[in-house]
């Protein structure tokens, strides 16, 4: 870490309407923005910071509270506050799907993992029967029951993810999809298998603050919002196969896409 007096972080402006714990952010926030601060760094503790900028330790602890709500930084008890890592996994959505991957025994999640360098994971996993909420009923068909596969997706033991899929009963009931883990290259190599050739897929993003339930299933730090991605998978009949529900930490990822120009 850079030492303040090096000149990573300026002197207040007197003469400024903006309150002093906010020009103080603004100042970390530039520092972390231009690379002065790197991911993982460890900023000025509460007292270099009360000594440089001549304030009471309730300003600074503003400030750095501040930060943390932005998902800036996080704070590690007993230790200081450390700027928060980037995106580790790059979501290429043009590619994360191609039957070459399935037919490698892969899943679009260690595809990703893979180029990320990360060791993946998955946990919490529940398959069961169950009754389709009205949205999840119209997208594939309205089913009155569906098999619902629930689980948790984590990178270096860190959740990144979590998700629920879900598919008709007379389509996956008695078949390896209904197991625990079912098998190389995941439900779409054994959807394949089954004969629903995939044709495409669809899928509607948002992004928003997370639900009490997901902050602790994700363990996001405050302030971090989440990608909530729908997506439902079509066989080349044009039926529905497939609707898978996800959130995703909103730092975890970079949604990547390729698209035509023509």
């Amino acid at each position: 870490m850079p030492p303040i007096s090096s000149g990573v972080l300026g002197a207040l402006d007197p003469t400024s309407d903006r309150a002093v714990f906010r020009q103080i952010a603004d100042q970390l926030r530039e520092a972390i923005d231009k690379g002065r601060f790197k991911e993982g760094d460890k900023l000025p503790s509460e007292s270099e910071l009360v000594e440089h900028y001549g304030v009471s330790r309730m300003t600074v602890r503003n400030s750095l509270s501040l930060l943390q709500t932005e998902g800036l930084v996080v704070s590690e008890h007993g230790r200081g506050v450390y700027v928060r890592p980037r995106p580790p996994v790059r979501r290429l959505a043009s590619d994360r799907f191609a039957r070459r991957h399935r037919e490698q025994g892969k899943s679009a999640f260690i595809v990703e993992a893979d180029a990320a360098g990360s060791r993946p994971e998955v946990d919490s996993l529940e398959v069961r029967e169950e009754r389709p909420t009205q949205d999840i009923a119209a997208r594939l068909g309205s089913p009155r029951r569906v098999l619902a596969r629930r689980r948790r997706y984590l990178l270096d033991n860190r959740p990144v993810e979590f998700a629920v899929s879900y598919l008709p009963l007379d389509i996956a009931r008695g078949t390896p999809i209904a197991e625990p883990n079912p098998g190389p290259g995941g439900i779409y190599a054994r959807l394949e298998e089954l004969g629903h050739r995939l044709d495409h897929f669809d899928e509607e993003i948002r992004a928003r603050m997370p639900s009490p339930d997901e902050i602790k299933t994700l363990r996001l730090a405050a302030g971090v919002p989440v990608i909530h991605l729908i997506r439902t998978a079509h066989d080349t009949t044009g039926r529905a196969v497939e609707v898978c529900d996800t959130v995703m930490a909103a730092d975890a990822y970079v949604l990547a896409y390729q698209l035509p120009a023509t």
